[in-house]
């Protein structure tokens, strides 16, 4: 891998930048933010960048879509590749869902032997397949001419109709937002230029905030597999771990505390005495005062709980008796009611009637919080990435 390119239409500001920054010294790699001019769409931001992403001379590049967490499995794709199709074909990751929940996702109909897509719907209104589009994708530069097609076209009927209902919008704007997958995967299919590989391994999208503390799980869980080296243990004098827990090294928690199962306490956080923390994130600086207890919540930065303060939310997950169920994405009101969700404490929130958010103030025992965030921004630490990110990001092998 080369380089990692952040593509999206967001204003860059420090959190961001700090975040490369940082990512940059920790993995030795090249990071920069490309900032499109307007939300160009999932295909016509990596066209628009086309002369940058080719700049190295790529043979080949990976494009995720940056609410999404998976495994990740790039090397997978990139063998697999080479086993199916050309140097010129491009590969999609699926994988299993439901049939009633894949009708929330792309849908993709394969050959089963040679792994061809030959039919894919964004979304359809009634079941076609279970297997979904996971949001990654391994392309060749041979890609930009398919994109370019599609760009033409939009060119083409905007001198038609010059409008098309849009008469505020900027017409050139308008000819470059491309849809990869309405635009390009629905043409691609049955040219045998597009094939999808399938992964066993987790995978889910990040549409919510509730959706993060899931996300945590999985890495956590992952973590357990592979790095089991990077999650807290039991240990004399130490705190009591339940699970899987991540503990940042600057971290400092008393030998009372209880901590897990599906924990990330991130950096420079301190936990008092008898605190109870279980599936939350607690982000950078924050502080829980003693026997506090921390349920199905995201702490944020620099955020300060009380003495013998109670702070839960109600769990989102996926149904626990269906290994092809997905996290919903919820809204934030539904049927004119306030949907259940995990509690987010903000950072530098000013203190509405409900909770108390703000730096160096404390949080009193809350019933049924209204919790307000800020920025629609969590870290997940340990997973170093940001709640609120740009479309997409991508990398060049």
């Amino acid at each position: 891998m080369k380089e990692i390119l952040l593509m999206g239409f967001y204003q860059p500001h420090e959190a961001l930048s700090r975040f490369l920054v940082s990512a940059q010294q920790e993995f030795k790699i090249p990071i920069r933010y490309l900032q499109e001019y307007a939300a160009l769409g999932t295909g016509g931001g990596i066209y628009h960048f086309r002369d940058q992403i080719l700049s190295g001379g790529a043979e080949a590049f990976f494009v995720l879509n940056a609410d999404v967490c998976s495994e990740f499995p790039l090397q997978e794709m990139l063998e697999f590749r080479q086993q199916h199709g050309d140097a010129h074909s491009f590969v999609i990751l699926g994988t299993t869902a439901n049939r009633t929940q894949a009708l929330n996702y792309g849908c993709i109909v394969a050959n089963a032997d040679t792994q061809e897509v030959q039919h894919y719907v964004e979304k359809p209104s009634t079941f076609v397949s279970e297997i979904i589009n996971c949001g990654i994708y391994l392309f060749t530069p041979a890609i930009f001419q398919h994109i370019g097609e599609v760009f033409q076209r939009n060119q083409q009927e905007l001198v038609l109709c010059p409008y098309l209902g849009e008469e505020s919008s900027n017409g050139w704007q308008r000819a470059e937002v491309i849809r990869l997958e309405q635009d390009v995967f629905t043409a691609l299919a049955g040219s045998s230029k597009l094939y999808v590989y399938k992964t066993d391994g987790f995978w889910s999208q990040i549409k919510s905030a509730g959706s993060a503390i899931y996300a945590s799980r999985l890495y956590l869980n992952q973590y357990s597999k592979s790095h089991p080296e990077r999650l807290a243990q039991n240990k004399p004098g130490g705190p009591i771990i339940r699970g899987n827990v991540y503990i940042h090294p600057t971290a400092s928690i008393d030998s009372t505390a209880v901590l897990g199962p599906n924990v990330s306490i991130g950096e420079g956080v301190t936990v008092g005495a008898g605190v109870r923390v279980r599936e939350s994130i607690v982000l950078h600086g924050a502080s829980l005062h003693d026997h506090t207890c921390v349920l199905n919540t995201i702490v944020g930065w620099d955020s300060t709980i009380g003495r013998w303060a109670r702070v839960e939310g109600t769990p989102s997950d996926p149904n626990p008796n269906d290994p092809y169920a997905k996290i919903d994405s919820e809204t934030l009101f539904r049927d004119g009611r306030l949907t259940p969700s995990i509690t987010i404490l903000g950072m530098s929130q000013p203190p509405p009637a409900t909770a108390t958010l703000p730096v160096g103030q404390t949080l009193s025992p809350l019933a049924n919080p209204l919790v307000l965030f800020p920025q629609a921004a969590v870290s997940l630490s340990p997973l170093r990435s940001l709640f609120s990110t740009p479309s997409s990001f991508l990398t060049r092998s």
